[in-house]
């Protein structure tokens, strides 16, 4: 196992919530859905006490809402408790001051809950990029002092390719403190690929997430991956999506414990607020292409 220590996280939202099933399952329609998320934490968190990890869940406002035992039950864990912002909606499709207001209204809740601080944020559909780099500023107003919104890749959805791949501290025009985690890619042929988890660890074979988290220890350099519990649960309720969006939400599903316990016995993981941050690596995003 690596010495280096590499940052798992959770974003811990319903199936239903993911922008895959909105055609299905759209959000006036989220109260009356059947929840599953609970059952799916407690799982993974029998399986991190199991192999000794700690890890960092990134809490929806609207799941902690729903379900606030569970937030309870991640900070007695011993886990780092992180916001997920509050109704699952995009940066861009919010705008700056919806997003605001989004961010500030889950971090209250999730502190209200918890008792304890809310450091970091992960925005959904990692839609902090290019077009919408405002969001940092809004992060930081909120009272988070790290965030891992980043995905420093080109995507048909989301995406900031000319953002360094590893961590950084954000030179922001309020002079607030922000540290920000992008999620693990792969360089190859001459860009980055995305290798964080998720989606990339049911899809692709596991050696291209191996392969990148034993590049990051090599260069001395910590990974952030990520799952979401519905991708840990095979026997969730199916929809037809249509196409390409079907199977893309639900390839791979029976795979991915199995996966993940092997990303456990072969890496180092912690909690992503606890990685370091050389103070040296300071960025202003708005000089970035």
């Amino acid at each position: 196992m690596s010495a280096v220590v590499h940052g798992l996280s959770f974003d811990v939202e319903e199936a239903f919530h993911a922008l895959n099933m909105w055609s299905v399952t759209p959000p006036e329609t989220w109260a009356d859905q059947p929840s599953r998320v609970e059952a799916v934490v407690d799982r993974i968190l029998a399986l991190l006490d199991e192999y000794d990890v700690k890890a960092t869940f990134f809490v929806l406002g609207l799941v902690a809402q729903r379900s606030p035992q569970l937030v309870t039950r991640i900070v007695q864990a011993g886990h780092e408790l992180g916001s997920h912002g509050y109704s699952h909606r995009m940066a861009g499709d919010l705008g700056p001051d919806g997003f605001a207001e989004d961010i500030a209204r889950a971090r209250g809740l999730l502190q209200d809950q918890s008792g304890t601080e809310v450091a970091g944020f992960r925005a959904s559909t990692f839609s902090i990029g290019a077009s919408t780099r405002w969001g940092f500023e809004s992060v930081a107003a909120a009272g988070h002092t790290w965030d891992s919104s980043v995905f420093p890749v080109r995507h048909d959805r989301y995406g900031f390719p000319s953002f360094p791949a590893h961590a950084v501290h954000l030179q922001l025009a309020s002079n607030k403190p922000l540290r920000e985690y992008p999620l693990l890619t792969r360089a190859a042929f001459g860009r980055r690929w995305p290798a964080a988890g998720g989606g990339y660890l049911r899809l692709l074979p596991t050696t291209l997430v191996d392969g990148a988290l034993r590049r990051a220890s090599a260069d001395n350099e910590p990974g952030v991956v990520y799952l979401h519990p519905w991708e840990l649960d095979p026997e969730q309720p199916r929809h037809n999506l249509g196409g390409l969006r079907t199977w893309r939400h639900y390839v791979g599903l029976s795979r991915v414990e199995g996966r993940l316990r092997g990303l456990l016995a072969r890496h180092a993981f912690g909690p992503i607020g606890e990685l370091p941050v050389e103070a040296s690596r300071l960025v202003d995003p708005e000089l970035l292409g």
